[in-house]
């Protein structure tokens, strides 16, 4: 009886311990819709070969090679499109316009890039801004783009 107890105690307290770690898996900000050649997504340290339909996270760096292309569309619509050896970094992205949480932060580190803005652009203009090694845009809706030397 007493180990019956002890095996109910500490399966309870297993499942109470980890719901927080299931509860706080973050929100992925857009997908992959193409990828073509040596494209990937940079996640904490980790390379991973992209491919459709793969989340794309925040905190996320996306990276093509010289025969790669690489799309997404973000949860608001925005679509960003990378072009052989190219880099964007998502340094910032937020798209929660019912508590009024709104915002993207795009550095462009290298190569060729274009972007469609989407519903956070029409909800926020300001909310959104590009930054290059020479330059820091803000977008008030419209399509961009953007060419950065290596």
């Amino acid at each position: 009886m007493f180990g019956i107890r002890t095996s109910g105690a500490f399966l309870m307290t297993t499942v109470l311990l980890s719901a927080p770690a299931f509860a706080q898996q973050p929100t992925p900000a857009g997908h992959v819709k193409i990828a073509t050649g040596h494209s990937f997504i940079i996640r904490q340290n980790t390379t991973i070969a992209a491919k459709p339909g793969d989340a794309v996270f925040a905190i996320d760096t996306l990276r093509t090679e010289a025969d790669g292309t690489l799309g997404v569309t973000m949860m608001d619509d925005t679509r960003i499109s990378l072009g052989p050896a190219s880099e964007v970094r998502l340094e910032r992205y937020v798209f929660a316009p019912a508590e009024g949480g709104l915002g993207m932060v795009l550095i462009f580190v290298c190569g060729v890039a274009a972007y469609v803005s989407g519903r956070m652009a029409m909800l926020s203009p300001d909310s959104i801004r590009f930054e290059t090694p020479a330059a820091i845009v803000g977008v008030r809706g419209t399509t961009v783009a953007i060419r950065v030397g290596s």
